[in-house]
């Protein structure tokens, strides 16, 4: 059984279909290969889970025909509230304020729940005639060679592409079969995941409160409804996931404070353990790694999926552009042009992450006295400010065709 694509895709989750439909609109053919059925994939019920996507990120989903069916769907973050502080104690003085209103683009970013979004790409992908949907299929074996790519799945079919691209996660089989290795560690902490119904009106307003165990991101959502993302050491956040919902709550209530009322669950809980790494190559003969399955980093300002997404736009700017020059889009110098595109985006994103949590996540007087001078300044200059703004928006670099 072969179903001849131009690319083959290994993972069905977001950052796949969204570069099966970007890819789709330079006319390359794309086979996803995705191991869960698809009615896990079709639930429609709220579960909790959300995104923070920038402004940038929006643009892409617009771009590849998404944003009209989720805009109803989607929270504007209008405002971003950045401090330091200790549970139940409060925030510190010095904090930092952005305000949409300082760039020209519009809100910074929207929170959309993981529902809409996933029902969103399954029907752009139905109703794409240049895209092949495998569903419940696991690949076993790959090979790569000068003129095309192979992967063998569990049920023994054989599937050939111009290009092989990973899309499947943290532990990438696809990664780990081409031999590309991955660097970085563990930070000892857990990332809490849930939705919060709250009493009082959140008015698009994010918060980032660092606290020494790790930081905890308010996010808000379409209602009086916020996203948490609650980071503890790894020890006390499965103590405190395992803990009742009511007893959840309050150990909950200290950190989220009562600016909001009062506090209620929505949806189901969730628990992933953070750490850093990057993969040493994101391409190589006839093929390409994408999002998770090429670095992942701390969920600090949200930047996972936006990181994976601007990896999507980029490749398919690659691409696209290599389609048009009658190139081999599979050839090496080809994908290494999206490589050395993302590699340092990438690893400047990593490493800034990286010490953002290092600096906040702990105790130390002097660092916690320099860190709180440090936010108060950049509050106080609106050129830096401003700068600061754009970036969470996604603006700034090298930005892909479909994100401008």
């Amino acid at each position: 059984m072969e179903h001849p694509s131009d690319l083959l895709i290994v993972g069905g989750g977001l950052n796949g279909p969204a570069l099966a439909l970007a890819a789709a609109k330079a006319g390359l053919r794309s086979t996803i290969i995705d191991s869960l059925p698809a009615a896990t994939r079709t639930e429609a019920d709220f579960d909790g889970r959300a995104y923070a996507l920038a402004l940038a990120s929006m643009r892409l989903l617009r771009a590849i025909g998404l944003w009209d069916a989720v805009r109803d769907h989607a929270q504007p973050m209008l405002e971003i509230k950045v401090s330091d502080g200790h549970p139940g104690a409060g925030a510190s003085p010095f904090w930092l304020h952005f305000d949409h209103a300082e760039i020209e683009e519009g809100p910074m970013g929207y929170m959309l729940e993981d529902r809409y979004l996933r029902r969103a790409l399954l029907e752009a992908l139905e109703a794409e005639p240049l895209i092949t949907q495998i569903q419940g299929e696991t690949v076993i074996a790959q090979e790569t060679s000068a003129t095309l790519a192979q992967v063998t799945l569990g049920s023994g079919a054989v599937l050939s592409g111009r290009v092989l691209v990973g899309c499947d996660g943290k532990k990438s089989g696809t990664a780990l079969r081409a031999r590309i290795r991955r660097h970085g560690w563990d930070y000892g902490q857990t990332a809490l995941v849930c939705a919060i119904a709250h009493e009082k009106p959140h008015n698009g307003i994010a918060h980032q409160f660092f606290m020494p165990p790790g930081p905890l991101a308010i996010l808000p959502l379409p209602g009086n409804v916020s996203s948490i993302v609650w980071s503890e050491r790894s020890a006390t956040a499965r103590a405190i996931n395992a803990l009742p919902e009511a007893e959840y709550l309050e150990a909950l209530r200290p950190r989220f404070g009562d600016f909001l009322g009062e506090i209620s669950l929505a949806g189901t809980r969730f628990t992933y353990p953070l750490g850093l790494s990057v993969c040493e190559r994101f391409a190589d003969w006839r093929l390409a790694l994408v999002g998770d399955a090429a670095h992942g980093m701390h969920p600090i300002a949200g930047q996972g999926l936006n990181a994976g997404l601007r990896d999507v736009a980029a490749l398919a700017d690659v691409l696209t552009r290599a389609t048009e020059r009658g190139e081999d889009i599979g050839a090496l110098d080809v994908l290494l042009r999206y490589q050395e595109w993302r590699r340092f985006d990438t690893a400047t994103l990593a490493l800034t992450t990286d010490l953002t949590n290092k600096l906040f996540s702990n105790d130390n007087p002097l660092l916690r006295a320099g860190r709180d001078l440090g936010l108060g300044l950049v509050n106080r200059l609106p050129g830096l400010r401003r700068n600061f703004i754009r970036e969470a928006a996604g603006l700034t670099g090298d930005l892909p065709e479909l994100m401008r």
